[in-house]
């Protein structure tokens, strides 16, 4: 049996905050995803 695959590699970001509360209020619910610097993450894909 022979298989084909490509891997491919990809991020993703995102930042969970709510505008309407404070920078503190945001860190308390949501942790590290409130980042302001966004919080990201690595996928590899095997098709």
């Amino acid at each position: 049996m022979v298989y084909v695959n490509r891997i491919e590699h990809f991020n993703a970001a995102h930042r969970l905050y709510n505008p309407a509360w404070s920078d503190e209020q945001n860190q308390a619910v949501f942790g590290p995803c409130a980042n302001i610097n966004w919080h990201g993450h690595n996928f590899e894909l095997i098709v």
